[in-house]
């Protein structure tokens, strides 16, 4: 009896299975998801930028900035934000859903979708979501002139590095969750809120204290945005710290992927 399924084809592709999937459940809150993409940039271009950029601007001219009008100077951090908040969400919540709340995941897994594919998948759908929230967030600094339109384009780049490297490795974290009880208030207050203060987000990084500068070291937003800033205004960086960016960046979502399908066969195997 042909039942019109393709065994072996979902066998070899469940990866893309798995992250259509995710993308068509991502549609179900598309208005929600649309207006969060669209009002961020707006509040932060006007509020931060505007707002305190004419405050930091009066006060100290361009200097705090290495010379760079405020509202192009924070605008690539801003980008890589969007990104690693965007993907966080698609690899925290569907995973803790997957394995906790629905068990999504153990239902794929019957079938010839391995764990290695679901989290694949997870990812590639996260990543998705993440170049649709800063193409969004690029179109609106070319519309408030932040930047001009050419090679600042890979800032886009820039920011989706950022966010998949963060976000492979909170898709580990998010694996292992049994309980959820203090999870996000751990997450929120004690790494997403540093890191974005703490990152050279509003100000160069080596004009921070000593003791606070390691947090944008071993940030994915830091190294993020200063290649971010490269691409939007030739902010001056070398070619051997373009270089440890992006190894910082491509090695730390290799690691995070990594460790995340391993959890993910390992608990889907129990």
């Amino acid at each position: 009896m042909n039942t019109g399924i393709n065994v072996p084809q979902i066998a070899r592709f469940g990866a893309f299975y798995v992250a259509a999937a995710r993308i068509r459940s991502m549609a179900k809150w598309k208005v929600i998801i649309t207006a969060v993409d669209v009002g961020n940039p707006l509040f932060y271009l006007i509020a931060v930028g505007i707002g305190i950029g004419v405050l930091v601007e009066s006060n100290s001219g361009t200097s705090g900035t290495n010379g760079i009008k405020y509202i192009a100077f924070i605008a690539p951090a801003l980008l890589a934000n969007a990104a690693i908040t965007g993907v966080m969400d698609e690899c925290v919540f569907p995973v803790i859903e997957g394995f906790k709340w629905r068990k999504l995941f153990y239902a794929q897994n019957a079938t010839p979708i391995t764990g290695r594919q679901i989290a694949i998948g997870v990812y590639l759908a996260a990543l998705s979501r993440t170049v649709f929230s800063v193409t969004i967030y690029y179109l609106f600094l070319l519309a408030f002139n932040v930047v001009d339109f050419g090679i600042s384009v890979l800032t886009i780049l820039a920011a989706i590095m950022a966010g998949g490297s963060f976000g492979a490795v909170m898709m580990y974290f998010a694996a292992k969750i049994e309980k959820e009880d203090y999870f996000f208030n751990v997450m929120q207050r004690l790494v997403i809120m540093p890191m974005f203060l703490f990152s050279g987000t509003f100000f160069p990084l080596s004009s921070m204290p000593i003791y606070l500068q390691p947090i944008g070291w071993i940030s994915p937003l830091w190294h993020g945005t200063e290649l971010g800033r490269e691409a939007a205004f030739d902010y001056g960086i070398s070619t051997l710290m373009i270089a440890i960016h992006l190894v910082f960046l491509v090695a730390v979502a290799a690691i995070g992927l990594t460790l995340s399908i391993r959890q993910f066969e390992r608990r889907l195997a129990k």
